[in-house]
């Protein structure tokens, strides 16, 4: 099976974008303009939305690029969703090289597909071509699009040709997380159906955040498409203490397994954190234990050429981690329901990751953010917090 899979490769390209349904559009707008300056460059033609009974957003810094879509009425996949599940992401586009042979490949790997391809140009004359296929991931679809370079989805008008700013980098989409009841069904998948190859796990256990009820815990393995780079992490529960782990947690408050996080690569992670700080956006707080102990971590991990001011990076709440002289620096948001205080928000979250040289996850990071969260619940709402769910790669 290895072979095949390796002989019929999908040609794909890298992240498109995804589409993340919202109940409050407005809120969206002021979140990603005004808040994270990424600046909205598309939306729907009322003529179309209309028709579809949903009006959409599209807004792109770098080439990360988020449609956000609401219900106008009864009917549309929009308000199906949000009658099943919060604000989240119901689909996850890849751009691909050639949309007949992906879809060959797929058909022959035992796909189940959504949609037939299809074919329409964009605002501008522009072609751009596409299908959707349905995934072990909920109500989550994935879907394969072909397009020239700055199409827009159809439908979509552009805002003005002028090139739009953003200030903080956001360059692409570094990777997706998932968070699962049981992983093995959609690790299985994306191997035997997309052809993807184990990239990385971890697994562990924490007997010390709960008080001593024997902490919490989780499973992860990360999935990739060696070609081109793409990574989708893949969470899990662990026992013992199963319903505990944020993992399970951020499954109920979703309603069922969803997308819980993804992550923008930025050149520079300390300015761009600076900028969303003062616009308003909440990160997850890191012990000050954590910096205390960061000079002698990177020592063992053998990062010797680490040059980033560790007290810039305590005061902001930025975590580090690496090996062999490559190391990386990641923070993550509060998750939607927690910014907002509204169950409707959802527990999506974003991260921000800068990499000087590490292509992995953080495995120190992830132990010690997971801990972190265990206490952030415990400080914000008691053992039964609903939007706990930060927990990632």
């Amino acid at each position: 099976m290895g072979e095949s899979r390796r002989s019929a490769n999908l040609g794909i390209v890298g992240w498109d974008a995804y589409e993340y349904v919202v109940s409050d559009l407005e809120r969206a707008r002021q979140f990603y303009t005004a808040a994270m300056k990424v600046p909205e460059v598309a939306h729907l033609d009322p003529n179309v939305a209309a028709e579809r009974g949903e009006d959409g957003v599209l807004f792109a810094a770098g080439k990360a690029r988020v449609v956000c879509v609401i219900p106008r009425g009864a009917g549309s996949r929009a308000e199906r969703w949000l009658k099943r599940h919060p604000e989240g992401v119901a689909v996850l586009s890849l751009r691909v090289k050639e949309i007949e042979e992906t879809r060959k490949a797929l058909e022959a790997r035992g796909a189940t597909f959504v949609t037939g391809i299809a074919s329409e140009p964009d605002a501008t004359g522009a072609p751009y071509r596409w299908f959707e296929i349905a995934t072990p991931l909920g109500d989550v679809r994935f879907r394969f699009i072909e397009r020239a370079n700055g199409a827009l989805p159809p439908g979509f008008m552009p805002l003005g040709e002028a090139e739009p700013e953003n200030p903080y980098e956001f360059q692409v989409i570094d990777h997706v997380t998932s968070n699962f009841l049981t992983l093995e069904p959609h690790v299985t998948w994306l191997r035997d159906v997309m052809g993807f190859e184990e990239y990385w796990r971890v697994h562990f256990h924490t007997a010390d955040v709960r008080g001593g009820d024997g902490g919490s815990g989780l499973a992860s393995i990360v999935m990739w498409d060696p070609e081109s780079g793409v990574k989708l992490a893949n969470n899990e529960p662990a026992a013992p203490n199963y319903e505990a782990s944020q993992i399970y947690q951020f499954v109920e408050a979703n309603h069922g397994p969803g997308v819980q996080h993804v992550a923008f690569h930025v050149p520079k992670i300390v300015p761009a954190v600076e900028g969303l700080k003062r616009g308003g956006i909440d990160f997850l707080a890191t012990p000050v234990t954590y910096y205390d102990m960061l000079p002698s971590r990177l020592a063992e991990r053998k990062v010797r050429n680490f040059k980033d001011n560790i007290d810039e990076l305590r005061q902001l709440g930025i975590l580090v981690d690496g090996e062999d002289d490559r190391y990386l620096l990641q923070i993550f948001m509060v998750e939607g329901g927690v910014m907002y205080r509204n169950e409707i928000a959802g527990p999506f979250f974003y991260e921000l990751i800068q990499r000087r040289g590490a292509r992995g996850f953080g495995e120190g990071n992830f132990r010690a953010l997971f801990e972190a969260i265990e206490r952030d619940q415990t400080a914000r709402t008691g053992a039964n917090n609903p939007y706990v769910g930060r927990t990632g790669t």
